[in-house]
């Protein structure tokens, strides 16, 4: 009874298959309610902003939330080893939904200007700092590592379920209660992965792998940042992750639509590649649901990512929508198959003392940087052409995909039995 109450989990729970373990089926419940809803928030936000401003200024707010994340998550990360990630995590996530439902009875007793929906996406923002190193840190905690994989693409599932699902819920929202109605919604399905997520036990840390005295901030980061350096696979692995996320987000989210509306296909074709893409993630993450372990995780992950590069270039090229929709299939299997076991290798090398501050990093640059190169992809696009850009990006992807196939260690890391 006091393992349960404290959050600690036996020594039992942790053999269990992840599929099979109530204890992480309580985690990727709660984990795909806040997901659903973050998908709702976005939109709800979004809708909100073009009631009252132009889409470029519509834009702006929405993408506010990046700049934060950007600034305060390598300090999110050390929030995370510190007070532990189970805890960071039901306390940002119930600061979440309170803002969230705040905004919502805000839209309902007046009209807030475009500084009001702006200052909810920068305090969204900041709490999301905090939030995701902890999210992202979690599951190393719930599940032993030979499960990793496994958690990884149930996760992964999660997320894609999220994305599938949170467009129209939010729409239903509007419909049905306005943009009030869809913040109130956002905050409903954020706070019902509450009572999930306080039902979830965590393992305590192994002896050698508790701080023996609470230190500096900044102190703590550097032990964080220290660490990866000295690790032969972690260094080459969140450079490698870095340099996907930063070639893989601007084509895949403002390319894509750019490349929608020169080659003619309209919402509905864009909605099919999206489809395809969305699909062939969802395989990946099935396939390592399904499979729990894949031989020989450092030498495919670089090879899945150096095919989903050559895919990503070849998106820029497609004349057809059947075509394109083909190619993302291809770029979500192999992207999703490279990230899913890329995050498993980052969670079992990174020692569950540190996994909060090596997931900050590790995350960096794709919650936070990369939605920010937005503006300068756009501004690419409008020189020279949607091909180029496609091509550059898939070459920085690839150049992430040679580190990790260059980098002897990382190459033949393997994943835990």
């Amino acid at each position: 009874m006091l393992a349960t109450q404290t959050g600690a989990a036996d020594t039992t729970a942790v053999e269990r298959p992840a599929h099979r373990d109530p204890n992480v089926l309580r985690w990727l419940g709660g984990y795909t309610a806040s997901a659903v809803g973050d998908n709702v928030y976005y939109l709800a936000l979004s809708w909100a902003a073009l009631q009252i401003a132009t889409p470029t200024l519509a834009g702006l707010v929405t993408a506010l939330s990046a700049a934060p994340r950007a600034l305060l998550m390598l300090g999110g990360g050390v929030v995370a080893d510190r007070y532990g990630p189970r805890r960071v995590v039901l306390g940002s996530t119930g600061v979440r939904a309170l803002l969230v439902a705040l905004a919502a009875g805000l839209l309902l007793v007046t009209s807030p200007g475009l500084w009001a929906l702006a200052a909810v996406a920068v305090v969204f923002g900041v709490v999301d700092a905090v939030f995701l190193p902890a999210a992202g840190a979690l599951p190393a905690r719930i599940a032993g590592p030979g499960q990793f994989a496994r958690v990884h693409g149930m996760r992964g599932l999660a997320v894609r379920l999220a994305n599938v699902v949170g467009g129209p819920l939010g729409g239903l929202g509007v419909a049905l209660g306005g943009t009030a109605g869809a913040f109130g919604l956002a905050a409903l399905l954020i706070g019902v992965s509450l009572p999930l997520l306080l039902a979830v036990r965590v393992r305590p840390l192994p002896p050698d792998d508790t701080p023996a005295k609470r230190r500096p901030v900044l102190a703590e980061l550097r032990d964080g940042l220290r660490h990866i350096r000295r690790d032969p696979v972690l260094r080459p692995l969140i450079l490698a992750i870095a340099l996907a996320d930063l070639g893989f987000v601007g084509p895949m989210n403002l390319g894509l639509t750019v490349l929608a509306q020169q080659r003619g296909w309209g919402s509905t074709g864009m909605g099919w590649v999206l489809a395809g893409f969305g699909t062939g993630a969802a395989a990946a993450s099935l396939l390592l649901a399904w499979r729990g372990r894949i031989p020989r995780a450092g030498r495919v992950a670089g090879l899945a990512g150096l095919a989903g590069a050559v895919a990503i270039g070849a998106l820029g090229q497609v004349p057809s929508v059947a075509g394109a929709a083909g190619v993302a299939l291809l770029i979500g299997l192999s992207a999703g198959l490279a990230g899913a076991l890329s995050g498993a290798l980052v969670q079992s090398r990174a020692g569950a003392a540190y996994v909060g501050r090596v997931t900050s990093v590790s995350t960096l640059v794709g919650f936070g940087v990369a939605p920010l190169t937005f503006p300068l992809v756009g501004w690419a696009v409008d020189q020279w052409g949607t091909g180029p850009v496609f091509a550059a990006c898939a070459a920085v992807c690839g150049l992430g995909a040679l580190v990790t196939l260059g980098a002897t260690g990382l190459r033949r890391a393997e994943l835990p039995r």
